[in-house]
């Protein structure tokens, strides 16, 4: 099926690693032009040069997401850089706080809930008189399965989760009069480097495909494993389609079967 996306532009946030760079790679092979930026400017170069896509269809540059200004900066540059146009918006940037509620601060639920609201807060800023001259303009908030299904061992992350889901149902009633639709996907375990990092740092003598299958286990995920990164992707990219032009307000789960809730 042909999704509409070809020639479209879409600026996905975090696009370096994992999620985000799947999303760009999946968009980029409908054709579509993408912008995306990152706060380490070496990864986000290697990052280009290994999706190999012309200056005519990538644009890049590096931007931390609770920058009010430099999101739109960035923002500006890449809509001049393709035309003038923004069809679509993938708030990606963001990562996860394993800790407990003895091990929390304040300033780790400060520093938190910044991120995850100023990930989603700012590029809109910056992007929506782009997207109300779309005529199929979407947003994708990337979530987790944790705004719905809280974890103990990300109490902060878990909170700030919940709020994001809500705010996207809000945003999603608030912008559907400007032609704007606004979705989640909702991830379990994914398989990107966050994941690498802990099993380096857990030191328990297991090989990362022994450990993944014992924390897919622990964790209750139905089929029995991670997802990968370009599975979120398709379903990222499927909700920024035109195709796609009756959902708004809703959420889909990448989880493997891990959600355990009915709604």
């Amino acid at each position: 099926m042909d999704l509409g996306l070809a020639d479209r532009t879409v600026l996905v946030t975090g696009g370096s690693s994992g999620v985000g760079l799947a999303t760009v790679r999946a968009l980029l092979g409908e054709g579509a032009r993408v912008a995306t930026c990152g706060r380490d400017g070496d990864r986000l170069a290697k990052a280009a040069a290994r999706l190999g896509a012309g200056g005519d269809r990538l644009f890049t540059g590096v931007c931390d997401v609770r920058d009010a200004d430099a999101v739109r900066r960035f923002t500006d540059a890449a809509a001049a850089h393709f035309g003038g146009r923004l069809d679509g918006l993938v708030n990606n940037a963001g990562q996860s706080r394993m800790k407990r509620l003895d091990d929390t601060t304040a300033e780790d639920w400060r520093d938190e809930l910044e991120l995850k609201f100023a990930g989603v807060l700012n590029p809109l800023a910056a992007t929506r008189g782009y997207l109300r001259a779309s005529d199929a303009a979407s947003i994708v908030n990337i979530n987790a399965v944790l705004a719905k299904q809280p974890e103990t061992r990300l109490i902060t992350t878990s909170a700030a989760r919940a709020g994001i889901l809500n705010l996207s149902t809000s945003l999603a009633r608030e912008l559907a009069a400007e032609g704007i639709r606004v979705n989640s996907v909702c991830l379990g375990l994914i398989d990107t480097g966050q994941w690498t990092r802990r099993h380096a740092a857990a030191d328990s003598g297991l090989t990362y495909e022994e450990w993944q299958a014992e924390l897919a286990a622990d964790r209750g995920i139905a089929l029995g494993r991670l997802g990968r990164a370009e599975e979120v992707a398709y379903a990222v990219v499927a909700l920024l389609s035109p195709r796609a032009s009756y959902i708004t307000g809703t959420s889909i789960d990448v989880c493997g079967g891990v959600g355990r809730g009915i709604l």
